[in-house]
């Protein structure tokens, strides 16, 4: 980071700090009001500084992050982490969120039956051809 800008794009630094896996994607969530930065909405050009908030609304949460640092370069995990600082009430969000999805229920154990097999689905297209011409006699 030794390189590092004074500011950069609001998109830029979300890619870089590896919240989003393109640029392309940064902008769509910027564009739909998912990231505020300072708690006001931004756009993907704005300008963002080291002790800027961010604000991320993900699925289920909400993620706040301070600004600790820029890079113009996406690099490895470890040092896009190095570039923010999520906030303690973040942490707790994201916490409360882990034990929601812990403690919900598996989508799959509502199914009771699984795919019909093959003598299932000769039985429903028999059930289909026959129903009709038994009424019309």
């Amino acid at each position: 980071m030794a390189d590092a800008p004074a500011s950069m794009r609001l998109d830029k630094w979300l890619w870089a700090a590896r919240f989003f896996k393109t640029r392309a994607l940064a902008v769509e969530a910027v564009e739909k009001n998912r990231v505020d930065v300072n708690g006001q909405a931004a756009k993907p050009g704005r300008d963002v500084r080291p002790g800027d908030r961010i604000g991320l609304t993900q699925p289920g949460w909400r993620r706040e992050v301070e600004i600790l640092g820029l890079s113009m370069t996406r690099g490895p995990a470890p040092v896009a982490q190095a570039l923010y600082r999520d906030t303690e009430q973040s942490l707790r969000d994201a916490a409360a969120a882990a034990e929601r999805r812990r403690l919900s229920p598996e989508p799959a154990s509502a199914i009771e039956q699984g795919r019909p097999t093959k003598k299932d689905r000769r039985a429903l297209q028999d059930w289909d051809r026959w129903s009709v011409e038994l009424d019309r006699e």
